[in-house]
């Protein structure tokens, strides 16, 4: 793999992984549509460490949730063993039982997550997913602003929220856009819609790593390319935090529009392309 290469999937990765646009989607358009060098088939070992890459992005944008909740869960272990729970639950706490319930539904794509993976060689697939996510964006500006927080979304919200998020593991549907929608139409307050979708992601990409470790390690690993591979990562990880930063931005706002009129083109402009390719 080349270093321009490298460069080049690391930025598509952190842009696309946080701003709603589908990674996924836009890693396999530059695989199948560009025919770049060395991107027709990225290698296993350097597709983990992009996730882990922008998985870094998220700890440095959300370290203070992030270290409550490590602090509270052992805090809440010691509590459960001296059966003195305080109430109301810490919010930091709760938010640890958020998480869990919403990454429960990943689960039922385990069974099919060969066949989800083989439908982004499918770029009339790609490109209407990314058609879908635009609408997603459009009418999560048009839905009325909640103010549910990690103090009084319920487990029936977070189910909801974790069922979009195993739909967004087709590639071309954003998984912090769908989620990001889901939780506006489940009630939100819109900056936890957008804090609960990243604080979310982390066990989901360390389970998808968990499950592709293994695959990259029996592909085989070209030691003498790591170095490259280090840039692409830090790249990722980088542009990823900036584009958080952003996201957070947009959300104050509660306008998506940009968004959604971009994944309208993109998703557009793959199907003709792919009609001309034939």
């Amino acid at each position: 793999m080349s270093l321009l290469t490298s460069i080049l999937l690391g930025l598509i990765q952190g842009v696309a992984e946080f701003l709603p646009i589908s990674s996924s989607g836009h890693l396999a358009i530059a695989e199948n549509l560009l025919h770049m060098s060395g991107a027709s088939e990225i290698p296993g070992f350097f597709d983990v460490l992009l996730h882990l890459g922008t998985l870094v992005a998220v700890f440095v944008a959300y370290w203070e949730e992030i270290r409550d909740m490590i602090v509270e869960f052992f805090q809440g272990a010691r509590d459960l063993a001296r059966h003195t729970t305080p109430t109301p639950v810490p919010p930091a706490r709760r938010m640890i039982l958020l998480i869990i319930v919403g990454t429960l539904p990943l689960f039922a794509v385990l069974p099919v997550k060969d066949w989800v993976e083989g439908l982004s060689s499918n770029m009339y697939f790609v490109g209407g997913a990314l058609v879908v996510t635009g609408f997603l964006l459009f009418a999560s500006d048009r839905v009325k602003k909640g103010r549910k927080t990690e103090k009084n979304a319920t487990l029936v919200d977070v189910l909801l929220v974790g069922v979009a998020q195993a739909i967004a593991t087709c590639p071309g549907i954003s998984r912090s856009g769908t989620t990001i929608t889901a939780g506006c139409f489940v009630g939100f307050d819109r900056k936890f819609a957008v804090r609960y979708s990243f604080l979310m992601s982390i066990p989901a990409i360390l389970g998808a790593n968990i499950l592709s470790i293994k695959d990259a390690v029996d592909a085989g690993i070209i030691w003498a390319d790591v170095p490259v591979y280090l840039v692409g990562v830090a790249v990722a990880a980088v542009v990823g935090y900036l584009c958080i930063r952003l996201l957070k931005m947009v959300a104050e706002k509660g306008k998506f529009g940009f968004f959604a009129y971009y994944c309208w083109a993109a998703g557009a402009l793959t199907l003709v392309l792919q009609l001309v390719q034939g």
